[in-house]
């Protein structure tokens, strides 16, 4: 047979001894499926006075009161003593039930409503606005390009001229000086 220790755990006014091989049967005589020993609210006795009744009575709980009925009393707050209709009769009155409170109105969407159309309205205008720019810049376009053909074919007549009337001068010239 395993050696036995004995085991305490506070149960109210009391507390309860166990005397079992391991921890673990000490929470299954207690019938605890929390570690209390983890937790710190159990531990081990080593008292010899303490551990001499649960030790006749293995694997059984045994309790023991922590005093006696007075010394419990006498530890209890001064309002508990007292009797239940003196409590009562000091007590304050209940509090009022308050009244429900009035949902408060849902919130105005106007504002808001107001804001996404001016932005859609300005995202409008900008569209427009820039697709008669494009509009303007292709036109433009054009315009340069047929600007620079007409310079090319007025420059090219003019250089030729520019060519007979040299070639008439060289020729003078030439005569001139004889």
């Amino acid at each position: 047979m395993a050696k036995l220790k004995v085991y305490r755990v506070p149960a109210g006014f009391h507390d309860a001894y166990v005397a079992a091989p391991s921890q673990k049967a000490a929470l299954a005589a207690w019938g605890s499926d929390a570690d209390l020993f983890a937790r710190g609210v159990a531990e081990v006795v080593t008292d010899a006075a303490l551990t001499k009744a649960p030790l006749t009575a293995p694997g059984e709980v045994i309790k023991v009161s922590r005093g006696s009925a007075a010394e419990q009393m006498a530890a209890l707050p001064t309002d508990a003593r007292k009797p239940a209709k003196a409590r009562t009769a000091k007590a304050a009155p209940p509090p009022k039930p308050k009244r429900a409170a009035k949902p408060k109105p849902r919130p105005s969407r106007a504002k808001l409503d107001a804001a996404e159309q001016a932005l859609a309205d300005a995202e409008d205008r900008w569209r427009t606005a820039l697709a008669e720019l494009a509009e303007e810049e292709a036109s433009l376009a054009r315009r340069k390009r047929a600007l620079v053909a007409e310079r090319g074919e007025e420059q090219a007549k003019l250089e030729a001229a520019r060519g007979r009337a040299e070639e008439v001068y060289d020729h003078a010239m030439a005569v001139w000086r004889g």
